[in-house]
């Protein structure tokens, strides 16, 4: 029997984790929003969350910081993450602070759904 993905949407902006929730829930995920960086680490850790997408910034909270939390901890280092920001030039420092990918706001809703696939999977770029 298949197991439904769990994906943990982390944006400040409703509109948007609405949308990506009902994108994601469309395409077989179960996914849970938090609009909080402050809850992520234990919703990751209690949820057993197969994927993180990860805004970078979060009420004035920088994104690559929570990341580099999940990464530090042992119980959520290897759960993925897609990091999303509308700065282009972000990339880079996600991938630094650990993000396995990262996708530019605004998006295609396609190219979105592949990268999550792609992280899902285990494969970078």
């Amino acid at each position: 029997m298949k197991t439904t993905k769990k994906i943990l949407v982390v944006d400040d902006d409703a509109g948007i984790s609405e949308m990506l929730k009902t994108l994601l829930e469309f395409s077989g995920y179960q996914v849970a929003v938090t609009q909080s960086a402050a809850q992520t680490q234990s919703q990751v850790e209690n949820d057993n969350v197969d994927l993180v997408v990860l805004d970078m910034l979060i009420s004035g909270v920088d994104g690559t910081e929570v990341c580099a939390d999940l990464r530090q901890n042992k119980k959520t280092s290897n759960v993925p993450i897609l990091m999303m920001s509308a700065h282009q030039e972000a990339g880079e420092k996600c991938l630094e602070a650990g993000a396995d990918d990262f996708i530019a706001k605004p998006f295609e809703m396609e190219d979105f759904l592949l990268k999550v696939n792609r992280v899902m999977e285990g494969a970078r770029g």
